[in-house]
C-alpha cells in the first residue's frame, strides 16, 4: 500500500512509524519477513491467474479473503485508518485503468477486454508485514498498455539494482525516475514507497523520483517496499470521494509494480518473489 509523499497528519494516521527512525532488521527478522512476503507472492500469483474479462474486482477480493483465511495470516490493508475516508474496507487494492492506487474492490467493477489492472496486497504473519503489487493487461490490450506495464516493471528492476550497501536512497529513486521518463511516461509524485517491518509503513519514505547521491545511506538490514507508480499522462493525482481511490487527473492510464526487499552486504534480497 503506497503512502502520501509528505509527512503529514494523514501520513501518521496511515501508519508511519512514530519515531521516524529507520529500523535495522536482524537476519532472524528478515527471515520472518521473507515468510510473510512469500505468502503475499503466492496469493498474488493465484490472483493473477484469475484476471480475465468478466471477473469483478470483488471476485478477486473474495479469492484473496479465502486464501488469507486458509493460510492463517492477517490482511495488512484492511482497517488501515484514513481521516478522509474511514478505515480501508478490503484485503486488496484493485486499481483499473486511470486509477493509480488504493482502488476499492467492487462487485460492479467488472473487468473488460483491454483494461489495465493493478493489484496491491499485503499480509501480517507472526508480527511481520509483507507488501507487493503487480499490473496486468486484461485479455488482449493495446501496445501502449503493455508498454506502460513493462516500464513499471523495468523501473522497479532499475531501483532494485541500486539497493546496495553504501549507495544512497536518492540513487534508487533517480534510477526509477530515469527509467520511466526514458520510456516516455511520468512518475507519480503524490505517493511513494516506504520502509516496512513490524509496521506496514515505516521510515524511510522511498520516492520514485530524486537526485542521485542524495538521501540516507543504505545499510544492511534495511527493508524497503519499493513501488514505482507511473502514468501515461502529464502527471498529477486526485482522490475520489471515497477518500481512497487515487486516479490520474487527466484520465490517463496508470501502472504499479512493487516488491519488498532487504538490503544485504551483497545483492538485494527480494523477499516478495517466488524463486
Amino acid at each position: 500500500m503506497a503512502e502520501p509523499g509528505a509527512r503529514s497528519a494523514q501520513a501518521v494516521c496511515l501508519g508511519w512509524d512514530a519515531g521516524r527512525v529507520i529500523i535495522i532488521k536482524s537476519p532472524r527478522e528478515i527471515e520472518q519477513m521473507r515468510r510473510a512476503n512469500r505468502v503475499v507472492a503466492e496469493i498474488l500469483e493465484i490472483l493473477r491467474r484469475h484476471v480475465r474479462p468478466g471477473v469483478s474486482t470483488q471476485d478477486l477480493e473474495e479469492i484473496a479473503q479465502d486464501e488469507v483465511t486458509r493460510r492463517g495470516v492477517v490482511p495488512a490493508f484492511k482497517g488501515v485508518a484514513n481521516p478522509n475516508g474511514g478505515p480501508y474496507p478490503a484485503c486488496l487494492c484493485t486499481s483499473v485503468n486511470d486509477e493509480v492506487v488504493h482502488g476499492i474492490p467492487r462487485g460492479d467493477r467488472v473487468l473488460q477486454e483491454g483494461d489495465l489492472l493493478s493489484v496491491d496486497f499485503g499480509v501480517c504473519r507472526q508480527g511481520f508485514y509483507g507488501d507487493a503489487a503487480f499490473s496486468v493487461a486484461v485479455g488482449q490490450a493495446s501496445k501502449r498498455v503493455q508498454a506502460l506495464i513493462l516500464s513499471a516493471e523495468a523501473a522497479l528492476a532499475a531501483g532494485l539494482e541500486q539497493a546496495r550497501v553504501g549507495r544512497r536512497l536518492g540513487d534508487l529513486s533517480a534510477a526509477v525516475q530515469c527509467q520511466v521518463e526514458g520510456d516516455g511516461f511520468t512518475v507519480v509524485r503524490e505517493f511513494v514507497g516506504h520502509g516496512i517491518g513490524r509496521s506496514l509503513h515505516e521510515e524511510p519514505q522511498v520516492p520514485n523520483f530524486g537526485k542521485a547521491g542524495t538521501g540516507v545511506k543504505l545499510k544492511a538490514g534495511m527493508v524497503l517496499a519499493v513501488e514505482p507508480m507511473i502514468n501515461d499522462g502529464v502527471g498529477g493525482v486526485k482522490v475520489d470521494a471515497d477518500g481512497w481511490t487515487a486516479r490520474t487527473r487527466d484520465g490517463s492510464l496508470a501502472a504499479h509494480a512493487e516488491h519488498t526487499i532487504a538490503i544485504t552486504d551483497g545483492e538485494p534480497l527480494v523477499l516478495s518473489r517466488i524463486d
